[in-house]
Protein backbone atom coordinates (compact mmCIF):
# COMPACT_ATOMS: atom_id res chain seq x y z
CA UNK A 1 0.00 0.00 0.00
CA UNK A 2 1.36 3.78 -1.08
CA UNK A 3 1.11 5.98 2.53
CA UNK A 4 2.05 8.54 0.65
CA UNK A 5 4.77 9.82 2.80
CA UNK A 6 8.07 8.68 0.62
CA UNK A 7 10.06 11.47 1.14
CA UNK A 8 9.79 12.08 4.89
CA UNK A 9 11.89 11.80 7.72
CA UNK A 10 11.16 9.74 10.84
CA UNK A 11 12.58 9.16 14.16
CA UNK A 12 12.44 6.14 15.32
CA UNK A 13 13.08 5.35 19.07
CA UNK A 14 12.56 1.74 20.61
CA UNK A 15 14.22 0.37 17.32
CA UNK A 16 17.26 -2.39 17.76
CA UNK A 17 13.97 -4.99 17.83
CA UNK A 18 10.26 -5.52 18.35
CA UNK A 19 7.71 -2.97 17.42
CA UNK A 20 10.56 -0.03 16.99
CA UNK A 21 12.54 -2.01 14.50
CA UNK A 22 9.19 -3.35 12.71
CA UNK A 23 8.13 -0.11 12.12
CA UNK A 24 11.19 0.98 10.99
CA UNK A 25 11.21 -1.85 8.52
CA UNK A 26 7.99 -0.40 6.89
CA UNK A 27 8.80 2.88 6.89
CA UNK A 28 11.73 2.15 4.75
CA UNK A 29 9.75 0.45 2.45
CA UNK A 30 7.67 3.12 2.10
CA UNK A 31 10.04 5.39 0.82
CA UNK A 32 10.81 7.24 4.14
CA UNK A 33 14.46 8.24 5.67
CA UNK A 34 14.84 6.74 9.16
CA UNK A 35 16.75 7.65 11.94
CA UNK A 36 16.63 4.35 14.26
CA UNK A 37 17.40 4.77 18.30
CA UNK A 38 17.83 2.97 21.37
CA UNK A 39 19.98 2.71 24.29
CA UNK A 40 23.00 -0.04 23.09
CA UNK A 41 24.56 1.40 19.53
CA UNK A 42 26.26 -1.88 19.46
CA UNK A 43 22.44 -3.77 19.20
CA UNK A 44 21.39 -0.54 17.06
CA UNK A 45 24.16 -0.96 14.54
CA UNK A 46 22.87 -5.04 14.22
CA UNK A 47 19.68 -3.95 13.99
CA UNK A 48 20.44 -1.76 11.31
CA UNK A 49 22.38 -4.24 8.96
CA UNK A 50 19.28 -5.91 9.16
CA UNK A 51 16.93 -3.69 7.26
CA UNK A 52 17.10 -3.31 3.78
CA UNK A 53 17.51 0.45 3.08
CA UNK A 54 19.25 1.78 0.41
CA UNK A 55 22.13 4.18 1.05
CA UNK A 56 21.41 7.15 3.09
CA UNK A 57 18.18 6.19 3.82
CA UNK A 58 18.93 4.99 7.19
CA UNK A 59 20.80 5.90 10.56
CA UNK A 60 21.17 4.78 14.17
CA UNK A 61 21.95 6.84 16.98
CA UNK A 62 22.54 6.27 20.59
CA UNK A 63 20.63 7.66 22.84
CA UNK A 64 19.47 7.24 26.99
CA UNK A 65 15.85 8.44 26.99
CA UNK A 66 16.54 9.27 30.89
CA UNK A 67 18.86 11.78 30.35
CA UNK A 68 18.25 15.50 28.75
CA UNK A 69 21.75 15.66 27.91
CA UNK A 70 21.59 12.62 25.84
CA UNK A 71 18.60 13.46 24.04
CA UNK A 72 19.82 16.73 23.11
CA UNK A 73 22.95 15.15 21.61
CA UNK A 74 20.31 12.77 20.25
CA UNK A 75 18.34 15.67 18.50
CA UNK A 76 21.81 17.23 16.92
CA UNK A 77 22.94 13.95 15.41
CA UNK A 78 19.58 13.36 14.04
CA UNK A 79 19.28 16.94 12.82
CA UNK A 80 23.05 17.20 11.02
CA UNK A 81 21.57 13.41 9.70
CA UNK A 82 18.50 14.19 8.31
CA UNK A 83 17.61 17.76 8.86
CA UNK A 84 14.09 18.36 10.72
CA UNK A 85 12.29 15.68 10.88
CA UNK A 86 8.44 14.62 9.93
CA UNK A 87 7.53 11.47 12.24
CA UNK A 88 8.34 10.88 15.38
CA UNK A 89 7.68 7.13 17.01
CA UNK A 90 8.20 6.81 20.51
CA UNK A 91 8.43 3.31 21.00
CA UNK A 92 11.19 3.40 23.77
CA UNK A 93 10.18 1.80 27.28
CA UNK A 94 10.56 -0.66 29.78
CA UNK A 95 8.23 -3.44 31.82
CA UNK A 96 9.49 -1.23 34.99
CA UNK A 97 9.15 -2.41 38.48
CA UNK A 98 6.71 -5.46 38.91
CA UNK A 99 5.22 -6.74 42.27
CA UNK A 100 1.82 -5.78 44.26
CA UNK A 101 1.69 -2.19 45.17
CA UNK A 102 3.33 -2.68 48.86
CA UNK A 103 6.08 -4.39 47.28
CA UNK A 104 7.17 -1.57 44.81
CA UNK A 105 9.65 0.88 46.48
CA UNK A 106 10.20 4.80 45.43
CA UNK A 107 13.31 3.37 43.26
CA UNK A 108 11.01 1.04 41.32
CA UNK A 109 8.34 3.87 40.98
CA UNK A 110 11.13 6.18 39.98
CA UNK A 111 12.92 4.58 37.53
CA UNK A 112 10.23 3.28 35.49
CA UNK A 113 8.11 6.11 35.26
CA UNK A 114 11.53 8.08 34.15
CA UNK A 115 11.70 5.91 31.00
CA UNK A 116 8.10 5.10 30.27
CA UNK A 117 6.68 8.68 30.87
CA UNK A 118 9.52 11.51 31.39
CA UNK A 119 11.55 9.39 28.38
CA UNK A 120 8.91 10.59 26.16
CA UNK A 121 8.25 13.75 27.42
CA UNK A 122 11.90 14.85 26.97
CA UNK A 123 12.19 13.55 23.14
CA UNK A 124 8.92 15.47 22.21
CA UNK A 125 10.54 18.54 24.50
CA UNK A 126 13.97 18.13 21.93
CA UNK A 127 11.76 17.26 18.68
CA UNK A 128 8.72 19.48 19.04
CA UNK A 129 10.30 22.29 17.00
CA UNK A 130 11.59 20.17 14.00
CA UNK A 131 7.94 18.83 14.29
CA UNK A 132 6.40 22.37 13.86
CA UNK A 133 7.62 23.29 11.49
CA UNK A 134 6.63 21.92 7.75
CA UNK A 135 3.29 22.16 8.31
CA UNK A 136 2.39 18.47 7.80
CA UNK A 137 3.93 16.50 11.24
CA UNK A 138 3.24 13.01 12.96
CA UNK A 139 3.51 12.02 16.54
CA UNK A 140 2.41 8.47 17.57
CA UNK A 141 2.90 7.19 21.18
CA UNK A 142 3.50 3.44 22.06
CA UNK A 143 0.75 3.42 25.18
CA UNK A 144 -0.56 -0.19 26.16
CA UNK A 145 -3.75 -1.90 27.24
CA UNK A 146 -2.62 -1.18 30.82
CA UNK A 147 -3.18 2.70 30.84
CA UNK A 148 -6.92 2.16 30.44
CA UNK A 149 -7.09 -1.68 32.05
CA UNK A 150 -4.32 -1.79 34.74
CA UNK A 151 -3.21 -5.21 36.25
CA UNK A 152 -1.71 -4.86 40.49
CA UNK A 153 1.37 -6.15 39.84
CA UNK A 154 2.94 -3.74 37.30
CA UNK A 155 0.99 -0.45 38.48
CA UNK A 156 4.25 1.52 37.69
CA UNK A 157 3.80 0.81 34.12
CA UNK A 158 0.14 0.71 33.96
CA UNK A 159 0.66 4.71 35.67
CA UNK A 160 2.93 5.35 33.17
CA UNK A 161 1.53 4.32 30.09
CA UNK A 162 -2.04 6.05 31.15
CA UNK A 163 -0.09 9.27 31.42
CA UNK A 164 1.48 8.72 27.90
CA UNK A 165 -2.54 8.70 26.86
CA UNK A 166 -3.23 11.73 28.55
CA UNK A 167 -0.22 13.37 27.06
CA UNK A 168 -0.93 12.50 23.40
CA UNK A 169 -4.32 13.67 23.76
CA UNK A 170 -3.46 17.34 25.24
CA UNK A 171 -0.76 17.24 22.67
CA UNK A 172 -3.24 16.66 19.95
CA UNK A 173 -5.06 19.71 20.46
CA UNK A 174 -2.12 22.29 20.68
CA UNK A 175 -0.68 21.19 17.94
CA UNK A 176 -3.49 20.18 15.12
CA UNK A 177 -3.82 23.25 12.88
CA UNK A 178 -0.59 23.00 12.11
CA UNK A 179 -0.70 20.24 10.53
CA UNK A 180 1.29 18.01 13.64
CA UNK A 181 -1.39 15.17 14.16
CA UNK A 182 -0.40 13.03 17.55
CA UNK A 183 -1.85 9.77 18.19
CA UNK A 184 -1.33 6.56 20.39
CA UNK A 185 -1.26 2.80 20.07
CA UNK A 186 -2.11 0.08 22.64
CA UNK A 187 -0.38 -3.13 21.85
CA UNK A 188 -1.52 -6.17 24.21
CA UNK A 189 1.04 -9.01 24.83
CA UNK A 190 2.80 -8.66 21.78
CA UNK A 191 6.12 -11.31 21.13
CA UNK A 192 9.07 -9.20 21.67
CA UNK A 193 12.31 -9.05 24.23
CA UNK A 194 10.37 -7.78 26.78
CA UNK A 195 7.80 -10.19 26.71
CA UNK A 196 10.14 -13.08 26.56
CA UNK A 197 11.76 -11.94 29.48
CA UNK A 198 8.28 -11.62 31.65
CA UNK A 199 7.39 -15.33 30.18
CA UNK A 200 10.58 -16.62 31.14
CA UNK A 201 10.91 -15.49 34.75
CA UNK A 202 6.78 -16.92 34.61
CA UNK A 203 8.21 -20.40 33.44
CA UNK A 204 10.93 -20.45 36.05
CA UNK A 205 8.15 -19.50 38.87
CA UNK A 206 6.20 -21.86 37.83
CA UNK A 207 8.72 -24.85 37.01
CA UNK A 208 7.35 -25.57 33.46
CA UNK A 209 8.37 -24.27 29.44
CA UNK A 210 7.75 -20.76 28.26
CA UNK A 211 5.31 -22.30 25.69
CA UNK A 212 3.27 -23.16 29.23
CA UNK A 213 3.99 -19.96 30.68
CA UNK A 214 2.62 -18.18 27.71
CA UNK A 215 -1.20 -20.46 27.91
CA UNK A 216 -1.20 -19.88 31.26
CA UNK A 217 -1.08 -16.55 31.71
CA UNK A 218 -3.43 -15.95 28.56
CA UNK A 219 -6.15 -18.04 30.16
CA UNK A 220 -5.46 -16.62 33.87
CA UNK A 221 -4.28 -12.92 32.98
CA UNK A 222 -5.01 -11.75 29.91
CA UNK A 223 -8.89 -13.87 29.30
CA UNK A 224 -10.50 -11.70 26.91
CA UNK A 225 -7.59 -12.18 24.33
CA UNK A 226 -9.70 -13.80 21.91
CA UNK A 227 -7.14 -14.92 19.21
CA UNK A 228 -5.69 -16.95 22.41
CA UNK A 229 -1.35 -16.12 21.30
CA UNK A 230 0.74 -13.41 21.59
CA UNK A 231 0.59 -10.89 18.79
CA UNK A 232 3.36 -10.11 16.49
CA UNK A 233 5.66 -6.72 16.30
CA UNK A 234 4.25 -6.25 12.42
CA UNK A 235 0.63 -6.88 13.37
CA UNK A 236 1.70 -3.45 15.33
CA UNK A 237 3.63 -1.72 13.41
CA UNK A 238 1.75 -1.94 10.43
CA UNK A 239 -1.17 0.12 12.79
CA UNK A 240 1.74 2.63 13.52
CA UNK A 241 2.89 3.00 9.96
CA UNK A 242 -0.92 4.02 9.18
CA UNK A 243 -1.08 6.98 11.75
CA UNK A 244 2.29 8.16 10.58
CA UNK A 245 0.77 8.12 6.87
CA UNK A 246 -1.00 10.22 5.10
CA UNK A 247 -3.87 8.19 4.42
CA UNK A 248 -4.21 8.97 8.56
CA UNK A 249 -5.08 12.71 7.70
CA UNK A 250 -8.17 13.05 10.19
CA UNK A 251 -7.05 11.42 12.91
CA UNK A 252 -5.73 12.82 15.92
CA UNK A 253 -5.93 12.19 19.75
CA UNK A 254 -6.98 8.94 18.97
CA UNK A 255 -5.81 5.64 20.80
CA UNK A 256 -5.94 2.58 18.69
CA UNK A 257 -5.86 -1.03 20.43
CA UNK A 258 -4.22 -3.60 19.03
CA UNK A 259 -4.95 -6.05 21.56
CA UNK A 260 -7.07 -9.38 20.10
CA UNK A 261 -9.58 -7.98 22.43
CA UNK A 262 -7.63 -7.90 25.46
CA UNK A 263 -9.43 -4.82 26.96
CA UNK A 264 -12.74 -5.56 28.20
CA UNK A 265 -14.69 -2.68 27.48
CA UNK A 266 -15.43 -1.12 23.54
Amino acid sequence: MDLKIAGKKALITGADSGIGWETARILLGEGVTVVISDKDQDSLDEAAAKLDAAEGTLFAFAADVTSVESIAALEKNVSGAVGDIDILVQSAGITGAQGLFHEIDDEGWTSTLEVDLMGPVRLVSAFLPALRTGGWGRLVFLASEDAVQPYDDELPYCAAKAGILALAKGLSRSYATEGLLVNAVSPAFIHTPMTDAMMEKRADKLGTDVDDAIESFLDEERPYMELKRRGEPDEVANVIAFLCSDLASFVNGSNYRVDSGSVATI
